[in-house]
């Protein structure tokens, strides 16, 4: 999904396609073992019906495999995918074995033992005779003299003038065809870009189901049931999370429940004592069970919410000019706001930012509200024992 991003975007480079290319190659066979499980679900997704074999193809014949992150200084494409870029390449690689070859073949040639072909700067390629051969270069040879030096003649000929001029601008032909090639090659594989993100949409699905079975098997999760009759039962619940992390203690589990009267649990105890752990385990449960993974319980009978709001722990925004009782208090607002009756509300001891009798005051007049006005769940812990 990145890549291809990167690639609509005008930004992705050569090593960009070869990822693509090679994460593209697993396809096939993931899309085999995909269809092998004759899931009627999964068969019906997006996704599911194109391979990407043409493309594979086409980025493995043309990309070479360390090609570089720059797309204008060549290199990018292999030997045998453009017959005018392979001309190119072989001038720009292989202009010296070409030139030691037309020696062989005009010494061959001419008889002329001594001569060579040079290059300089000013004048480019040239044939070198010595000042003593000179009288033996025929004129159906097609020698034209280019400079005379103390002790040779240097001639050239339309053969090499035409090689010189393709040797010497064909690194530059190279790099501009290359990119010119590039930027052919990325566009045509734009036009996978709808296919490639239903590719990716599909594996992130397949990857995110893998995830909770192997969660589930590892955890030993229960499939979770659900209920239209306002119930919330967890029979030892755990805290996913915390379970795992833990090293050399075993994690206490908790039962849950709630029936359709009761809507608001009050906890209490002292510091350390499990009670956000608590509170923070059922909220999670409910999500592992809506979003369709198996649950950390020995067994989840769940009425179906439409949100979650928590109030937990004490995060000052001082740079804005919030204090931690201000945070507090908008929290609680926005939860109080937009709660309804299907709602489940984590409030962790509310009004502690503050005097006592007023945070209590405020614990109190939240719960009656909730009770009286909201009908959510409600999950309050809290240290003050008036409550």
């Amino acid at each position: 999904e990145r890549l291809v991003a990167k690639i609509n975007f005008g930004s992705a480079n050569g090593r960009d396609l070869v990822a693509l290319k090679k994460s593209l190659q697993v396809v096939p066979s993931l899309l085999h073992n995909l269809k092998a499980l004759e899931n009627d679900d999964i068969n019906k997704m997006k996704g599911m019906d194109n391979d990407f074999v043409p493309l594979c193809s086409l980025l493995d014949r043309a990309l070479n495999e360390d090609a570089p992150i720059t797309v204008k200084e060549g290199g990018i494409f292999k030997l045998g995918y453009d017959e005018q870029l392979d001309e190119l390449i072989t001038l720009s690689q292989g202009g010296k074995s070409w030139i030691a070859s037309l020696e062989a073949k005009e010494k061959e040639k001419t008889g002329i033992k001594t001569l060579r072909v040079g290059y300089n700067r000013v004048f480019g390629y040239y044939i070198e005779v010595s000042k003593g051969q000179v009288d033996q270069i025929q004129e159906e040879w097609g020698y034209e003299r280019k400079q005379t030096t103390v002790n040779s003649e240097r001639y050239i000929t339309k053969e090499l003038k035409e090689q010189e001029s393709k040797i010497l601008n064909a690194d530059e032909k190279r790099c501009a065809l290359e990119y010119e090639m590039f930027n052919a090659l990325r566009k045509k594989v734009s036009e996978y870009t709808e296919a490639i993100q239903e590719l990716a949409n599909l594996v992130s699905f397949i990857d995110c189901l893998i995830a909770f079975s192997e969660v589930s098997i590892d955890g030993r999760y229960v499939r979770p049931k659900f209920n239209e009759n306002r119930t919330l039962k967890i029979i030892n619940g755990r805290h996913p999370v915390i379970e795992k992390v833990m090293k050399n203690s075993t994690y206490v589990s908790n039962d849950i429940t709630m029936d359709r009267n009761t809507d608001i649990l009050v906890i209490t105890g002292p510091n350390m004592g499990g009670k956000s752990t608590y509170m923070r385990q059922v909220a999670l449960i409910v999500i592992m069970a809506q979003i369709g993974c198996f649950v950390p319980c020995d067994e989840a009978d769940l009425m179906i919410f439409d949100s979650i709001f928590t109030r937990i722990g004490a995060s000052d925004d001082l740079v804005s000019g919030q204090s931690t009782f201000m945070v507090e208090m908008s929290e609680t607002n926005f939860a109080l706001r937009h709660a309804s009756e299907n709602s489940l509300l984590i409030f962790d001891e509310i009004g502690r930012g503050t005097a006592t009798f007023d945070g209590m005051a405020l614990a109190q007049a939240i719960i009656e509200y909730i009770a009286s006005k909201i009908h959510a769940k409600t999950l309050f812990s809290t240290h003050y024992h008036e409550i």
